[in-house]
């Protein structure tokens, strides 16, 4: 049996999993992202924790290694295209190549989020289903599309981010992309935990603690969480009558953080979506931590991304 090592790289936590044909991960290994130390410690992490798959293997063969990665990667160069200031240096980086060279397997990159998106349509909630949606709500918003199994990625591998589409709710409110009034600076974790100090909240360490507050009826928390889950609800709505999907996978700490978020974001997705469209199946994440590693996995399936030609 042919055996595929997947890496889920983030700017805290490296993981990696060694992935069967049918997406069951059979052992997991993870380390610290040692991002400060920059790009040649990160790629040294990525190696060493491959290796100790590889050695634990037990000679079944490899058929390479799939890693997602944060930042914007050109699956095709593999190489990063543009990365935020938690992978310092990161931008430029020759991912695949890179990791090629000192594995000897053939290696395949793809944005993290784009590899999470892989790992529900293929494997989770998505197994089965033509056209996959997928949608992840946390610190930060983004998704992707995959269709017949293939990853949507767009012309620079820089499809899915959702968090940059406008919300009016956002309007005035700086983004970290540069620009003004995107959902991201509304919806995400980090906004709502901004959002309710910058309202008059009392100091809170972070945004579960505002659910929580919610919960115990706090009415300022409630309001702005359901500000930032409508706002959401509506930017999916929008993008199932864009798509027209047959199915919609949410997940992201977001997703997971109770029923008051996901009732109002899913209404409020219901009532935006155009009246065909309305019963469009919406699900959470299936594979949990796992979807990323499966995902990256996967990308040695042929094929498993789609580019538009430039």
């Amino acid at each position: 049996m042919s055996l595929v090592i997947g890496v889920d790289l983030g700017g805290t936590k490296t993981a990696a999993g060694l992935v069967a044909a049918d997406g069951t991960v059979i052992r997991r290994v993870s380390a610290p992202t040692p991002a400060a130390k920059g790009p040649a410690a990160v790629l040294q992490t990525i190696v060493d924790l491959a290796t100790r798959l590889t050695e634990s293997a037990a000679g079944a063969p490899l058929a390479g290694c799939g890693i997602g990665a944060a930042g914007v990667i050109d699956p095709v160069s593999r190489t990063v295209q543009f990365a935020t200031n938690s992978l310092p240096g990161w931008t430029g980086t020759r991912l695949g190549a890179e990791i090629e060279d000192r594995l000897g397997l053939p290696v395949a990159t793809v944005n993290d989020v784009h590899a999470h998106a892989l790992g529900e349509a293929v494997h989770g909630a998505g197994r089965g289903e033509r056209t996959v949606l997928v949608l992840a709500a946390g610190t930060g918003i983004g998704g992707a599309l995959v269709i017949d199994g293939v990853l949507q990625s767009g012309r620079h591998g820089a499809a899915g981010h959702y968090g940059h589409l406008p919300a009016a709710e956002a309007a005035g409110l700086a983004c970290t992309c540069g620009g003004t009034g995107h959902l991201e600076v509304i919806a995400s974790g980090p906004a709502i935990l901004d959002a309710y100090l910058r309202h008059g909240g009392s100091p809170v360490r972070n945004t579960q603690e505002i659910f929580a507050r919610a919960d115990a009826g706090d009415t300022l928390a409630a309001e702005i969480i359901d500000v930032a889950a409508s706002a959401l609800g509506r930017a999916l709505g929008g993008l199932i009558n864009s798509v027209d999907p047959d199915i919609v996978i949410v997940g992201g700490g977001l997703a997971a953080a109770g029923p008051r978020w996901w009732t109002v974001m899913e209404s409020h997705a219901r009532a935006e979506a155009l009246g065909l469209l309305a019963g469009c199946h919406i699900v959470p994440t299936r594979l949990g931590a796992d979807s990323a590693i499966v995902g990256a996995a996967s990308l040695l399936a042929a094929p498993a991304v789609a580019r538009l030609s430039s």
